[in-house]
């Protein structure tokens, strides 16, 4: 059976999901709005949690035996009749199966769009000898902060926006207090954001250095400072990075950042 839950419900401290925290951490943050969608096994050995718009997340215990899983899941697909997602993510295996399941039903394809890596980092290694130093963004920087956001939205996504484009979402994210800059001689070379607190750790994103500015170690330089202070906040910094780029990638491993499983981002179209 299935039944509604909230962010501070026990499901979310159990030993099971937790061992799984890092991969799925994005939940504590979908499970904040009142407005998404959180269910539960009654079991509590699976979780599936949804943003108004955005992929469903979909938690399921290593612990859990495949007779019972098909059983869940089926029932969870009865329960989404009508719902219309834009994808699903989670291990590979288990989203792929739902997402066979769901489009079969719904008359709908799927694609798979991206598969991330989740890293924790428990021991910052500050690289050394790069030039500059983290400043919190201020609305000073609010153009910078627009033309890093298209970059990045270009980067990571492969959507090319005009930087005027992004001067709302700037203010926003200047507005969190969270986003950092790296300046160079009082210029931002690159940028990084907390995006969230959850009660374990915290979400890294939005690294992005301009290509006039990579391979100088800024990028390392701005996450390994903001894991340092997370870390003397007691929580563990972590982030999700697309695997298709293996240069991020080695930046977060080389400042301590160690795996901690794969997810599949899947569309449904």
């Amino acid at each position: 059976m299935w039944q509604k839950f909230g962010v501070k419900d026990q499901v979310l401290r159990q030993s099971m999901f937790m061992a799984d925290e890092v991969q799925y951490n994005l939940i504590h943050r979908i499970c904040e709005s009142e407005r998404s969608i959180c269910l539960k096994a009654s079991n509590e050995t699976m979780v599936f949690a949804q943003s108004e718009g955005h992929n469903a997340w979909l938690w399921v215990s290593k612990e859990l035996a495949a007779e019972p899983k098909k059983k869940l899941l089926q029932e969870l697909l009865e329960i989404l009749k009508g719902n219309e997602l834009p994808g699903i993510s989670g291990d590979r295996t288990t989203v792929e199966h739902f997402a066979k399941v769901y489009s079969e039903a719904n008359g709908l394809e799927f694609v798979p769009y991206m598969i991330m890596e989740s890293y924790v980092c428990s021991q910052v290694r500050k690289p050394v000898h790069v030039e500059g130093i983290l400043h919190l963004a201020t609305r000073q920087h609010l153009e910078k902060v627009a033309e890093f956001l298209a970059g990045f939205s270009e980067g990571a996504y492969g959507v090319k926006v005009e930087p005027s484009s992004q001067i709302s979402a700037a203010e926003s994210v200047i507005e969190t207090g969270n986003l950092y800059l790296w300046l160079v001689d009082g210029h931002p070379v690159s940028m990084a954001n907390i995006a969230h607190r959850s009660p374990r750790h915290a979400r890294i994103n939005a690294v992005y250095t301009p290509s006039a500015f990579r391979k100088n170690g800024y990028a390392s330089a701005v996450v390994a400072e903001l894991s340092s202070i997370l870390i003397s906040e007691s929580l563990e910094p972590m982030l999700y990075a697309d695997l298709k780029n293996p240069d991020a990638n080695k930046v977060y491993q080389n400042i301590g950042f160690v795996e901690r499983g794969q997810v599949a981002d899947i569309k449904f179209k």
